[in-house]
């Protein structure tokens, strides 16, 4: 994430895989105020055995495309809400150029929770207890909407 205050939103993120039993690691670079931290994690990262990076920044700040750049691993970008409600955020994550892909999530904690769950979808193509996993976690969110009735 790009700094430290988009931790209570990605924390849910981390929480999300942590509950689905995926290893994983959170780190706090910036794309523009430690390009080489950045550079480090995003070109190593495959040769380090990581299959997916989830990206987070807000405002104009563009790590998940920088990320992606330097990478062939599934970038996932979380937009963190900014000065402009996370729209700023949004449209630099979103907009990426012809060839350099950023699967781009919703703003905020609903995104976090979704980089998650698309990550785990990606990683349980070829982990059957994971899909067994996601398949559970999906019938169970389907029950409790069925269960829900309006007083």
């Amino acid at each position: 994430m790009g700094s430290k205050s988009d931790w209570e939103t990605m924390r849910v993120a981390s929480e999300t895989l942590a509950k689905f039993g995926v290893a994983h690691e959170s780190h706090v670079m910036s794309a523009h105020r430690t390009p080489g931290l950045a550079t480090d994690l995003a070109s190593n990262a495959d040769a380090r055995g990581i299959e997916v990076i989830i990206a987070a920044a807000g405002g104009a700040a563009h790590l998940a495309g920088v990320i992606a750049a330097l990478t062939t691993l599934p970038v996932l970008g979380v937009p963190m809400t900014s000065a402009l409600n996370g729209l700023d955020s949004l449209l630099s994550t979103v907009q990426m150029p012809g060839g350099i892909p950023v699967g781009t999530l919703a703003i905020g904690k609903a995104g976090a929770t979704n980089a998650a769950l698309l990550a785990i979808a990606i990683l349980a193509n070829k982990r059957p207890e994971l899909k067994k996993k996601l398949r559970a976690f999906r019938q169970e969110q389907e029950k409790k909407i069925r269960e829900t009735t309006l007083d």
